[in-house]
Protein backbone atom coordinates (compact mmCIF):
# COMPACT_ATOMS: atom_id res chain seq x y z
CA UNK A 1 0.00 0.00 0.00
CA UNK A 2 2.81 2.37 0.57
CA UNK A 3 6.19 2.18 -0.71
CA UNK A 4 9.18 4.55 -0.35
CA UNK A 5 12.88 4.21 -0.61
CA UNK A 6 15.32 6.96 0.35
CA UNK A 7 12.46 9.71 1.13
CA UNK A 8 14.07 12.84 1.89
CA UNK A 9 12.71 16.30 2.85
CA UNK A 10 13.61 19.42 3.37
CA UNK A 11 12.34 23.06 4.17
CA UNK A 12 14.79 25.40 3.04
CA UNK A 13 18.65 24.33 4.70
CA UNK A 14 16.44 22.46 7.18
CA UNK A 15 16.27 18.75 6.48
CA UNK A 16 13.39 16.78 8.30
CA UNK A 17 13.48 13.64 6.64
CA UNK A 18 16.92 11.58 5.47
CA UNK A 19 17.42 8.32 3.68
CA UNK A 20 13.44 6.98 5.08
CA UNK A 21 12.66 3.75 3.36
CA UNK A 22 9.45 1.67 4.34
CA UNK A 23 7.19 -1.16 3.09
CA UNK A 24 3.36 -0.76 4.28
CA UNK A 25 1.17 -3.69 3.06
CA UNK A 26 -2.68 -4.11 3.22
CA UNK A 27 -3.99 -4.21 6.48
CA UNK A 28 -0.38 -3.25 8.29
CA UNK A 29 0.02 -1.52 11.27
CA UNK A 30 3.28 0.43 11.35
CA UNK A 31 3.91 2.87 14.62
CA UNK A 32 6.25 5.67 13.64
CA UNK A 33 8.09 6.97 16.80
CA UNK A 34 10.73 9.54 17.85
CA UNK A 35 11.30 12.76 19.54
CA UNK A 36 10.03 15.94 18.57
CA UNK A 37 11.49 17.26 15.04
CA UNK A 38 12.29 14.07 14.34
CA UNK A 39 9.63 14.13 10.96
CA UNK A 40 7.17 11.58 12.52
CA UNK A 41 4.53 14.28 11.40
CA UNK A 42 6.25 15.37 7.90
CA UNK A 43 6.04 11.25 7.21
CA UNK A 44 2.33 11.43 7.43
CA UNK A 45 1.82 14.41 5.67
CA UNK A 46 3.81 13.10 3.17
CA UNK A 47 1.95 9.67 2.76
CA UNK A 48 -1.75 11.71 2.99
CA UNK A 49 -0.30 13.82 -0.28
CA UNK A 50 -0.11 17.43 1.48
CA UNK A 51 3.65 17.82 1.03
CA UNK A 52 5.83 16.52 -1.68
CA UNK A 53 9.57 14.78 -1.19
CA UNK A 54 12.61 16.61 -1.61
CA UNK A 55 14.14 13.27 -3.04
CA UNK A 56 13.64 10.22 -3.02
CA UNK A 57 10.40 8.03 -3.91
CA UNK A 58 7.30 7.46 -2.67
CA UNK A 59 3.95 5.55 -3.50
CA UNK A 60 0.79 5.29 -2.06
CA UNK A 61 -1.69 2.89 -3.54
CA UNK A 62 -4.83 4.06 -2.32
CA UNK A 63 -6.83 6.20 -3.85
CA UNK A 64 -7.45 9.89 -1.88
CA UNK A 65 -11.27 9.43 -1.18
CA UNK A 66 -10.20 5.94 0.60
CA UNK A 67 -7.13 7.84 2.82
CA UNK A 68 -8.35 9.52 6.30
CA UNK A 69 -5.79 11.63 8.29
CA UNK A 70 -5.55 12.76 11.18
CA UNK A 71 -3.54 15.51 12.03
CA UNK A 72 -2.62 18.05 14.64
CA UNK A 73 -5.30 20.48 13.49
CA UNK A 74 -8.86 18.57 13.65
CA UNK A 75 -9.56 20.16 10.32
CA UNK A 76 -12.95 20.86 11.40
CA UNK A 77 -14.87 24.18 10.65
CA UNK A 78 -15.42 26.04 14.41
CA UNK A 79 -18.49 27.77 13.58
CA UNK A 80 -20.19 24.77 12.38
CA UNK A 81 -21.78 22.57 14.64
CA UNK A 82 -20.19 18.61 15.14
CA UNK A 83 -23.43 17.76 12.94
CA UNK A 84 -23.00 20.32 10.47
CA UNK A 85 -19.62 19.58 9.71
CA UNK A 86 -19.67 15.86 9.52
CA UNK A 87 -22.63 16.38 7.63
CA UNK A 88 -20.26 18.45 4.62
CA UNK A 89 -17.64 16.18 4.64
CA UNK A 90 -20.19 13.09 4.26
CA UNK A 91 -20.97 15.32 0.96
CA UNK A 92 -17.89 15.46 -0.01
CA UNK A 93 -17.06 11.95 0.18
CA UNK A 94 -20.68 11.48 -1.49
CA UNK A 95 -21.44 8.91 1.31
CA UNK A 96 -24.87 7.61 0.36
CA UNK A 97 -25.52 6.94 4.09
CA UNK A 98 -24.24 10.02 5.47
CA UNK A 99 -27.28 11.13 7.90
CA UNK A 100 -27.25 7.13 9.54
CA UNK A 101 -23.02 7.54 9.31
CA UNK A 102 -22.64 11.15 11.15
CA UNK A 103 -25.37 10.10 13.97
CA UNK A 104 -23.60 6.63 14.63
CA UNK A 105 -20.36 7.78 15.17
CA UNK A 106 -21.42 11.25 16.59
CA UNK A 107 -23.17 8.62 19.37
CA UNK A 108 -19.50 6.64 19.41
CA UNK A 109 -17.49 8.83 20.41
CA UNK A 110 -19.79 10.16 23.09
CA UNK A 111 -20.45 14.06 21.30
CA UNK A 112 -24.28 13.12 20.32
CA UNK A 113 -25.86 15.74 23.01
CA UNK A 114 -23.22 18.45 21.79
CA UNK A 115 -24.09 17.45 18.01
CA UNK A 116 -25.97 20.69 17.78
CA UNK A 117 -23.07 22.70 19.66
CA UNK A 118 -20.88 25.05 17.47
CA UNK A 119 -17.30 23.23 17.47
CA UNK A 120 -15.66 26.45 18.47
CA UNK A 121 -17.10 26.07 21.88
CA UNK A 122 -15.87 22.58 22.61
CA UNK A 123 -12.92 21.94 24.67
CA UNK A 124 -9.71 20.40 22.87
CA UNK A 125 -10.60 16.71 24.17
CA UNK A 126 -14.23 17.46 22.53
CA UNK A 127 -12.30 18.94 19.07
CA UNK A 128 -10.23 15.57 19.09
CA UNK A 129 -13.00 13.26 19.36
CA UNK A 130 -15.00 15.47 16.07
CA UNK A 131 -11.65 15.33 14.21
CA UNK A 132 -11.12 11.43 14.86
CA UNK A 133 -15.31 11.15 13.79
CA UNK A 134 -14.23 13.20 10.51
CA UNK A 135 -11.23 10.98 9.48
CA UNK A 136 -13.39 7.77 9.90
CA UNK A 137 -16.59 9.07 8.47
CA UNK A 138 -16.21 7.71 5.12
CA UNK A 139 -14.46 4.22 6.10
CA UNK A 140 -10.94 4.65 5.05
CA UNK A 141 -8.81 2.18 4.06
CA UNK A 142 -5.59 3.66 4.88
CA UNK A 143 -5.39 5.35 8.27
CA UNK A 144 -2.77 8.08 8.80
CA UNK A 145 -3.06 9.11 12.62
CA UNK A 146 -0.96 11.82 13.66
CA UNK A 147 -0.89 11.40 18.07
CA UNK A 148 -4.38 10.16 17.76
CA UNK A 149 -4.74 10.24 21.40
CA UNK A 150 -3.86 13.93 22.30
CA UNK A 151 -6.33 15.66 24.09
CA UNK A 152 -8.42 13.15 25.03
CA UNK A 153 -9.64 12.19 28.65
CA UNK A 154 -9.47 8.53 29.72
CA UNK A 155 -13.04 7.78 28.36
CA UNK A 156 -11.73 9.35 24.90
CA UNK A 157 -9.06 6.69 25.12
CA UNK A 158 -10.99 4.33 26.00
CA UNK A 159 -13.13 5.07 22.67
CA UNK A 160 -10.54 5.53 20.49
CA UNK A 161 -8.63 1.84 21.95
CA UNK A 162 -12.13 0.35 21.08
CA UNK A 163 -12.23 1.90 17.85
CA UNK A 164 -8.63 0.64 16.46
CA UNK A 165 -9.50 -2.70 18.29
CA UNK A 166 -12.71 -3.09 15.45
CA UNK A 167 -10.93 -1.65 12.26
CA UNK A 168 -7.01 -3.03 12.37
CA UNK A 169 -8.08 -6.01 10.39
CA UNK A 170 -9.99 -4.30 7.83
CA UNK A 171 -7.76 -1.06 7.20
CA UNK A 172 -4.04 0.02 7.12
CA UNK A 173 -2.30 2.33 9.69
CA UNK A 174 0.35 4.39 9.60
CA UNK A 175 0.53 5.71 13.43
CA UNK A 176 2.87 8.40 14.94
CA UNK A 177 3.11 8.32 18.65
CA UNK A 178 5.21 9.51 21.62
CA UNK A 179 3.51 6.14 23.32
CA UNK A 180 4.16 3.33 21.13
CA UNK A 181 3.60 1.05 24.33
CA UNK A 182 -0.31 2.20 23.82
CA UNK A 183 -0.55 0.30 20.29
CA UNK A 184 2.06 -2.03 20.71
CA UNK A 185 -1.02 -4.43 20.70
CA UNK A 186 -1.88 -3.79 17.15
CA UNK A 187 1.16 -2.83 15.53
CA UNK A 188 2.96 -5.38 12.55
CA UNK A 189 5.95 -3.17 12.52
CA UNK A 190 7.69 -0.08 13.74
CA UNK A 191 10.31 2.74 12.05
CA UNK A 192 12.05 4.78 14.48
CA UNK A 193 13.11 7.95 13.45
CA UNK A 194 16.28 10.22 14.82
Amino acid sequence: MIHARALEKRYGDKRILRGVSLDVGTEDFLLVTGPNGSGKTTLLRLCAGLAAPSRGELSVGVERGRLGYLGHEPLVYRELTAHENLDLYGRLYRIAERRERTGMLLERFGLWDARHARAGSFSRGMLQRLALCRTLLHEPSLLLLDEPYSGLDDEGERLLDRELAERVARATFVVATHEPERLEQFASARLALA
